[in-house]
């Protein structure tokens, strides 16, 4: 018997009420903002006068993670990560989230732990306090819904449709790692299906493992945009690709768009890899999405305080929406953007 077994605890013996309890009594409340957190009918904030912005997502096993590869720790704390950047990507700050979990009896005390300690790591690293949600049974797999809480002067908000003709498009970080990792997850799973005593080898895929499994929201760009002096016109975060989210943008403030591919930020692992798997790095950006990088329009006045900026790239301008969604390619021609981004409900 492992330990694990010899060590767990029934959902079943433990009831709902023990197990929100061993939840709550690990929660720290961090911020001025939470007048009442768990343990009464209802949450109580305060934002003194600021706009309240929230988003809610939801993660089902089967569909957005498979837990023969996803450690609980690292889902629980993506589950909070993702719903950040959503908060994030209005311009506000993320302050509170709610989680509501819906176990089947598979699962134990043990495991539960091990997904809120990622859950409540996320708090810990991004300052937002967990201030409520709902635990439920389920008769299949594992379900997750986090709705993030976050606050903002009404004047600072950005919205996706505040793009103008001329402003420059700007990306944070680098895209197409998340896709790449989760590719490599996908390959060696076939090949333990196969041959079970075969160890999966991640060696040189460090990053692009850290980038699918571990995404971190841009909480550093919002403050080192509010450091510059610079309100974004537009924004979106990138949950389904560079080409989707530009779309979005493109669409809502009713412009086209020139994007270069010689200025796509690719890491260089992610770039390595897809080669040697016979994949388009530029695709793997254009198409991979959960990459939960920042992409916004800025006054080409600005361009002086972004063209060197570590943080950010300059990666295109957007046009009349009469010129359409153009990519020019490396060698100068000039393609129709496509997009092939995540969609729940395709086949």
């Amino acid at each position: 018997q492992s330990e694990e077994e010899n060590n767990r605890t029934e959902l079943s013996e433990l009831g709902e009420f023990a197990l929100i309890d061993s939840i709550s009594e690990k929660v720290k409340i961090q911020l001025d903002s939470t007048i009442k957190g768990i343990g009464d009918d209802a949450a109580v904030v305060d934002y003194k006068g600021m706009e309240t912005v929230i988003s809610t997502d939801m993660l089902i096993e089967g569909v957005h993670f498979d837990l023969s590869y996803v450690p609980l720790k690292h889902l629980g704390y993506k589950a909070v990560a993702v719903n950040l950047s959503d908060i994030l990507a209005m311009n506000a700050i993320p302050q509170h989230i709610t989680v509501s979990v819906a176990l089947s009896n598979r699962f134990s005390k043990e495991a539960i732990d091990e997904l809120y300690s990622g859950i409540l790591n996320a708090c810990s690293t991004y300052q937002v306090d967990l201030i409520g949600g709902d635990t439920t049974s389920s008769v299949s797999g594992l379900v997750i819904s986090v709705t993030a809480v976050g606050a903002a002067k009404k004047e600072n908000l950005v919205y996706r449709d505040g793009a103008k003709e001329g402003n420059l498009l700007v990306t944070t970080g680098d895209l197409g790692g998340a896709y790449m990792g989760l590719q490599m997850l996908e390959r060696e799973k076939e090949i333990f299906k196969d041959s079970a005593n075969v160890q999966p080898d991640f060696t040189g895929m460090e990053y692009i493992l850290e980038r699918q499994l571990k995404p971190e929201p841009r909480k550093d760009a919002i403050l080192e945009l509010e450091t510059m002096g610079v309100k974004p016109t537009s924004m979106i975060d990138i949950s389904d690709g560079l080409a989707s989210e530009i779309f979005h943008l493109c669409k809502s403030s009713k412009l086209g768009i020139e994007l270069y591919e010689e200025k796509i930020p690719i890491d260089q692992e992610t770039f390595d890899i897809a080669l040697e798997n016979h994949l388009d790095p530029t695709v793997c950006a254009l198409s991979g999405g959960e990459d939960y990088e920042l992409l916004f329009s800025v006054d080409i006045n600005e361009f002086e305080k972004f063209k060197a900026h570590p943080l950010f790239k300059v990666i295109g301008h957007f046009i009349d929406e009469g010129q359409g969604y153009n990519l020019i390619a490396k060698n100068g021609t000039r393609h129709e953007l496509q997009a092939q981004g995540w969609n729940s409900f395709k086949k």
